[in-house]
């Protein structure tokens, strides 16, 4: 089970579609696994990033291991796989944990 993190929701194959695709707010998907160290070390910063940017953005985790279906449709070969998804399509993709600062620069145009 990963860890959950404030703000941060956890979808799943089955909820996908609903959570990310057919959100009204661009949504960041952080492709994560319980045993992958980087991506502990990201959750807080996507929770101080849901925290101040809910509003504009709305930032989801989904367990490689658990939902094979939707990793393997984008193609996810590593972890943490940060996603942007705006309208039901991915905008943005990008590997390894990173700062809040450096995310945020990332994130811009796509916000």
């Amino acid at each position: 089970m990963i860890k959950q993190v404030a703000g941060v929701a956890e979808v799943t194959d089955a909820d996908f579609g609903a959570e990310v695709l057919g959100a009204d707010l661009p949504v960041l998907v952080q492709f994560t696994a319980e045993w992958c160290g980087p991506c502990r070390q990201l959750a807080p910063v996507l929770g101080q990033i849901a925290f101040e940017e809910g509003d504009r953005l709305k930032i989801v985790q989904l367990d490689v291991d658990r939902n094979p279906g939707t990793t393997l449709a984008y193609g996810v070969l590593g972890t943490p796989t940060l996603m942007v998804f705006r309208g039901g399509e991915p905008v943005r993709s990008m590997v390894g944990a990173r700062s809040k600062r450096r995310l945020m620069e990332e994130l811009a145009d796509v916000l």
